[in-house]
């Protein structure tokens, strides 16, 4: 194996970390009501999210991803934007943190 192979690989597991997101302490206690309803309520209501994933999903993800205040705020903006009068379909959580609410096909940048 050449030196160049070992090097490219030290680069990149520096830029990307391979272990998965770990919750903040304060948002590990905000993800204990996510995590209830989704194992005590959630199985017993028909699915009627309109976004995937749903929404439970999104706070939990959120939460993790981008700590308690910030997840809490993707969260809630995830809540209201919940209803009949916005259109059903894919809405992940953003890799990067913004206020702006970004469509997976919008760039914000101009």
């Amino acid at each position: 194996m050449s030196n160049e192979c070992v090097a490219g690989t030290d680069t990149a597991e520096t830029q990307e970390p391979s272990s998965p997101a770990r919750p903040t302490p304060v948002a590990w206690v905000l993800l204990l009501p996510v995590r209830f309803y989704r194992k005590c309520i959630s199985p017993y209501l028909p699915p009627m999210c309109r976004f995937y994933p749903s929404c439970s999903a999104y706070a939990a993800e959120a939460l993790t991803r981008h700590g308690a205040a910030r997840g809490t705020y993707l969260a809630l903006r995830r809540l209201l934007r919940c209803g009949p009068w916005t259109p059903p379909g894919r809405d992940p959580v953003p890799e990067r943190f913004s206020f702006r609410h970004q469509s997976p096909g919008m760039s914000t940048e101009e």
